[in-house]
């Protein structure tokens, strides 16, 4: 059975044209960058000519651009050098961060650093007075997301910035999800530190880049022989980098186009859903145009999510870096949302290759699957 895959906020497919620049040094790639001779030299050109093309997408200075292991390993290393920086400080974030920046900043408290949460309101923003409820003084880092990988929703960075500077604190966002489906600018965010990943935009799993502005200064997260700026030591995974290069690259022709056709099978998708008696969250602020988190009443996410799967869709529960953990949506439970509910939460996330026939499908499949699970629970009733 060929799988319609609805899954794009979890990973996307390797672009082909990724794939054809990473092979040669898949193949044949023996220089390590630090080394002066030829081949060292080949790959450390490789390096910075992807670095360049990680910069020009996002509208930074390829000096801002530190490459990683991915977006966790990004959102670690601003966390944990931002606090180190300030000792005792107080870090700040919102309540529907990802769990690689929530546990670190917890993993902080631990060591004598204290931690300040962001509420957000009943759509999963953070408004103006969340942030006039903080009253910490100390304050080292604030994170706030660009754009929820669950339901889409989009915050308001222009608050971000005005409250760290009133703080005096670096100010960053993990823009891993809003990369690629919209137009992210580092340059008119104004903040101080972006995360981004790979995998999100068509390009090869594990690696990503923290993007840090010149005037910020943070601890390294991996102590070594110096690489990135000293901040993140360790030999470049060459193929890699070289593969994320190429697939801002492409990115950035394509997040338009790509945009405008994920609205419309989100519209085709949405109107369906709630004629079916769906709840959609954050429906009435600002999302992704990929994104739609929505839930039935007295319907089991799991048990539905297993059903569709088996039909040939493949969709998810919530964020796909936390699946091990069957607890409702801490998303949806921040926003007020009934745990009931929650835990009904499926997300679609579509990507380049959807198409209006799959939806239509997905929709037909859908009704009969509910109208099946609906039935069983009035018999088990």
């Amino acid at each position: 059975m060929q799988k319609n895959y609805f899954d794009h906020n979890a990973t996307t497919a390797l672009d082909k044209k990724v794939l054809g620049v990473m092979m040669p040094y898949i193949e044949m790639q023996q220089g390590n960058p630090t080394s002066q001779h030829s081949f060292g030299r080949h790959a450390r050109t490789a390096i910075e000519e992807a670095r360049e093309q990680v910069a020009l997408a996002i509208h930074a200075h390829p000096s801002e651009v530190i490459f990683t292991s991915g977006g966790t390993e990004a959102n670690n290393m601003i966390v944990h050098g931002a606090a180190i920086k300030e000792r005792e400080s107080t870090l700040v974030r919102s309540n529907i961060e990802h769990p690689c920046i929530a546990r670190p900043m917890e993993a902080m408290k631990h060591q004598g650093w204290k931690q300040a949460l962001l509420n957000v309101s009943q759509d999963g923003v953070v408004t103006k007075e969340a942030y006039k409820n903080i009253t910490a003084e100390n304050v080292s880092l604030v994170s706030v997301m660009l754009a929820n990988n669950e339901t889409g929703a989009i915050q308001d960075m222009a608050l971000l910035h005005d409250f760290a500077k009133e703080k005096k604190a670096l100010s960053h966002t993990d823009a891993v999800q809003a990369f690629g489906k919209v137009d992210v600018r580092f340059d008119e965010l104004h903040i101080d530190a972006m995360t981004l990943s790979s995998h999100k935009i068509y390009g090869p799993q594990g690696v990503g880049a923290l993007i840090l502005n010149k005037r910020s200064d943070i601890e390294p997260l991996i102590y070594g022989g110096g690489q990135e700026k000293n901040l993140r030591s360790g030999t470049e995974n060459i193929a890699a980098i070289v593969g994320f290069g190429k697939a801002c690259e492409l990115i950035s022709e394509s997040v338009k186009t790509t945009s405008t056709h994920t609205h419309e099978l989100q519209k085709i998708l949405e109107v369906h859903l709630k004629d079916l008696g769906a709840v959609i969250f954050s429906e009435k602020v600002a999302r992704l145009n990929n994104t739609t988190f929505f839930a039935f009443k007295d319907i089991e996410g799991s048990t539905l999510l297993t059903a569709l799967d088996k039909k040939g869709f493949a969709i998810a529960s919530g964020s796909a870096c936390s699946s091990v953990n069957k607890e409702p949506s801490h998303v949806l439970l921040a926003m007020g949302i009934d745990e009931d509910l929650a835990r009904g939460a499926l997300r679609i996330s579509f990507g380049q290759r959807n198409s209006v026939t799959e939806v239509k499908d997905f929709i037909e499949t859908l009704k009969k699957e509910l109208q099946t699970l609906k039935q069983l629970t009035a018999i088990a009733a």
